[in-house]
């Protein structure tokens, strides 16, 4: 018997036709944005669901735990995401927008501290400017991981140090602009026998210079926490 067609991976999301953005969808205030409103949010999750629980299955890999910081850095203008490129070589995701983080180890005890030690691994983070405020639902990739987003608030000043094996560099968006609905675009890739649907927030730097293109999985982990915290 002939196995499960695959559908196709997205080599080249930024070609993948836009159907539009989600504008129509309620804003938040700074208020609700703040390391006190988010630190309160994250600590009544039960009961909650959220909106994307995966990418959909395009691997036969057993499914792996994994683990990513979301690291919320506490700056005068509010908080900013510190997000990484991941280096163009590697198996999975590469040169994608991620959050730092990867597969559990045996010896880690929980999600968090996966996280931590990933974060610290990847661009040299010390967990003791990181407090752990609370975790997302489990998100599944297309590469079968299972990942936990942990979220934790992070005070500067730090200094980073990034590991090249792995990353080619770290940068900081505004969560404003990420827990913004006009700038969550919807992309539909169509092949034959079906639709492939992911959601991108591209970010440009003040000075227009750089784009850095931020979808899928990271994306929707995102999107995820907009959710949580319009509820």
């Amino acid at each position: 018997m002939p196995g499960r067609m695959m559908p196709p991976r997205i080599l080249n999301p930024r070609a993948v036709p836009v159907t539009g953005t989600d504008a129509h969808l309620p804003s938040l205030d700074a208020a609700s944005l703040s390391a006190q409103a988010l630190r309160e949010r994250l600590s009544r999750m039960q009961g909650w669901s959220p909106e994307i629980h995966g990418d959909g299955r395009l691997s036969e890999r057993t499914p792996a735990a994994a683990a990513v910081l979301v690291p919320l850095v506490e700056r005068d203008d509010g908080l900013h995401v510190l997000l990484t490129q991941r280096a163009a070589h590697l198996r999975d995701h590469a040169g994608q927008i991620s959050f730092p983080g990867g597969r559990a180890e045996d010896y880690d005890a929980d999600a968090a501290a996966t996280a931590l030690r990933e974060a610290e691994e990847e661009v040299g983070l010390a967990r003791n400017h990181v407090e752990v405020i609370g975790q997302l639902p489990v998100y599944t990739t297309v590469t079968q991981f299972v990942v936990t987003p942990v979220v934790g608030l992070v005070r500067p000043p730090f200094a980073l140090s990034i590991d090249r094996s792995e990353v080619d560099e770290a940068f900081e968006v505004p969560l404003h602009f990420l827990m913004s609905p006009g700038n969550h675009r919807r992309h539909v890739m169509s092949f034959e026998g079906g639709q492939r649907q992911f959601l991108s927030m591209p970010w440009r730097t003040a000075d227009e210079q750089r784009e850095y293109f931020i979808w899928g999985a990271t994306a929707a982990m995102l999107r995820n926490l907009y959710r949580l915290l319009i509820t």
